[in-house]
């Protein structure tokens, strides 16, 4: 990548750590009586923020979750400010086996899913970390396991299409503004030495990258078929996403980080408001606008062989 590249790639990832006011709010949101959603990460952080809303407007909510006694401590604390409960699914996206069993566990619940949150995320953890099935935490986890569970939701998804007030089903897959910063590299989604040689934070800014990739390649593959799909930056914002970075890099991010409730707009305002219909395959940013990712992010042959390579690796599940 050329000197001018990376450095316009750095600006437009430093430039959105300070957008304008939002001109959307949880207020805007309509009544979601009769619709069902489901949001992964749901018991801490933005995840948690988008639960919140979502009930307090009456939608019928899934929060997919690994850990058990967090999703329910969540969702006690959600029943208890919105007097609505919310319906826990486990679901650990580091674990191929239970990506399947979460997606058969609601499909034999529910018949339809209007909205489906891809939300949950991992920034890095020790270099070390990998998936229960030998891949880098960070891409088994943001795009692998995500990628999966979308794909065995798809009849869920078409199925909502045709009760949703639209007549469209929506997937708001949380990116970052770090997705500017790396494309990707083949090698590093196994541990080997390239992984090692790219390090925890490029490869974070890798899945993030490769969360816009697929965003984009499940809109143009089932965009005819009345399947929105859209990934996001939620901004920068304090959340437990935060739990591995080092003391001077809180402090840093401190600096620029905004309350979680706010990282909640954009991709709320993807998955429930009429204007981002327009929007299929493209990146929103702060708060709730229209962005544009790094040229390769809307390169089909990228696109066409992460698809294949993620196909490849769930052929045998």
């Amino acid at each position: 990548m050329g000197f001018l590249t990376t450095l316009n790639a750095y600006w437009q990832a430093v430039k959105q750590s300070w957008p304008p006011k939002p001109t959307f709010s949880t207020n805007h949101i309509p009544d979601l009586a009769g619709r069902v959603i489901l949001v992964t990460g749901g018991n801490t952080g933005v995840g948690k923020e988008t639960i919140k809303a979502l009930l307090e407007h009456n939608a019928k909510v899934y929060l997919a979750a690994r850990s058990q006694d967090k999703a329910e401590a969540a969702i006690k604390e959600l029943q208890e400010q919105t007097g609505k409960e919310a319906i826990f699914l486990q679901l650990n996206l580091g674990n191929l086996a239970s990506v399947k069993k979460a997606a058969e566990e609601f499909l034999s619940k529910e018949n339809e899913l209007h909205v489906l949150f891809n939300n949950a995320g991992v920034m890095s953890p020790p270099i070390d970390w990998l998936t229960d099935d030998g891949y880098d935490l960070q891409f088994g986890t943001n795009v692998l396991g995500h990628w999966y569970f979308t794909q065995l939701l798809i009849p869920a998804l078409l199925a909502g299409k045709e009760t949703s007030p639209d007549g469209h089903a929506r997937i708001v897959t949380t990116s970052s503004s770090v997705a500017y910063l790396f494309t990707v590299n083949w090698d590093s989604f196994r541990d080997g030495p390239m992984r090692k040689k790219i390090g925890t934070q490029m490869l974070y800014a890798q899945s993030k990258f490769l969360n816009v990739v697929a965003a984009r390649e499940f809109a143009k593959r089932y965009g005819d078929k009345g399947i929105i799909s859209v990934s996001c930056n939620p901004g920068n914002l304090k959340t437990d996403l935060q739990r591995h970075a080092t003391g001077i890099q809180r402090k840093l991010l401190n600096s620029i980080l905004y309350p979680a409730p706010y990282g909640a707009l954009t991709q709320l305002w993807g998955g429930l408001m009429p204007e981002p219909l327009q929007y299929n395959g493209e990146f929103l940013i702060p708060w709730a606008r229209l962005g544009r990712c790094r040229p390769e992010a809307y390169d089909d042959a990228i696109g066409e062989r992460l698809w294949n390579y993620l196909q490849e690796q769930v052929k045998d599940l």
